[in-house]
């Protein structure tokens, strides 16, 4: 009977200790796979050429998505301008206020815990990351719901898919990608000049546009039409006078407001342009 005792209460220790054992194993997982993104500090010669590439400066706003030890925010810092870090490890955040202090910066920089898809981004005048391309992918729509025409984006090693990179540049054999959120031009576009009213069809793939300016029944030869940012520009031939039209403006959700150079052999003037989007597309 003992011997049977002594068994069973052996049996029913082994179990305590595996089950034991598993819970930590499953809390080790389950830990690891909150982490997306496995910890490793960017290279300061890349952060540099991040934040030059990107022109960070005094106004600007920086948030570093997966800020780690916080060496790009600090940097930002250091270059005048403000900004935040998100980071889901604890550890790293301590470090980062730790580092900020040293380098004599917290009156500019804060950092927190947290998930960089519940944060609010909406204030960034510039993104930086180096997360990986399965998360870039994820975070592309949230980016472009999320942030102001304008607002500069630089990725470190990973790119985003068909979204091609305003500039891609070379770093010590790293790559570091570099994006502008363009506005939304897609639709139909009118106004009135000189009498006549113009319609501008815009399609439009992330920061490449195609466009078809009317009145009436006449369409005019357009080329060289760019988004940049908050910024629309193109030039457009009337084909029946040869007169050439420089157009540029700020594009506010559905209004645009700039100017129009016009040209031909005897004139040279600026017009205002002031059009309303009246479809989406």
């Amino acid at each position: 009977m003992r011997l049977i005792c002594t068994r069973s209460a052996s049996f029913i220790a082994a179990i305590v200790f595996l089950l034991i054992f598993f819970f930590l194993l499953a809390g080790k997982a389950g830990h690891t796979q909150k982490l997306d993104v496995p910890y490793v500090p960017t290279p300061h010669t890349v952060v540099a050429s991040m934040l030059e590439v990107a022109n960070v400066g005094p106004g600007d706003y920086v948030i570093d998505l997966g800020s780690g030890d916080g060496r790009i925010v600090i940097a930002a810092a250091r270059r005048g301008a403000f900004g935040h870090g998100m980071d889901l490890d604890p550890v790293r955040v301590t470090e980062a206020e730790q580092n900020a202090e040293q380098a004599g910066v917290t009156d500019k920089v804060l950092f927190f815990e947290g998930d960089l898809f519940e944060a609010d981004i909406s204030r960034a005048s510039v993104i930086t990351m180096y997360l990986l391309q399965s998360v870039n992918m994820r975070l592309k729509p949230v980016l472009f719901e999320e942030l102001r025409p304008g607002t500069r984006i630089v990725s470190f090693t990973f790119s985003m898919g068909q979204w091609k990179a305003d500039e891609h540049i070379r770093v010590d054999n790293r790559d570091v990608y570099y994006w502008v959120i363009p506005a939304n031009l897609r639709g139909r576009w009118e106004w009135a000049f000189n009498g006549e009213d113009y319609f501008m069809d815009v399609q439009q793939e992330f920061q490449k546009i195609n466009l078809e300016l009317r009145t009436g029944n006449k369409a005019f030869r357009v080329r060289d039409a760019v988004v940049n940012g908050e910024r629309v520009s193109f030039f457009a031939l009337d084909p029946d006078n040869g007169n050439r039209y420089a157009f540029n403006g700020r594009v506010d959700d559905d209004s645009i407001v700039g100017t129009i150079q016009i040209r031909n052999d005897e004139t040279r003037k600026i017009e205002n342009w002031n059009a309303t989007l009246t479809r989406r597309r």
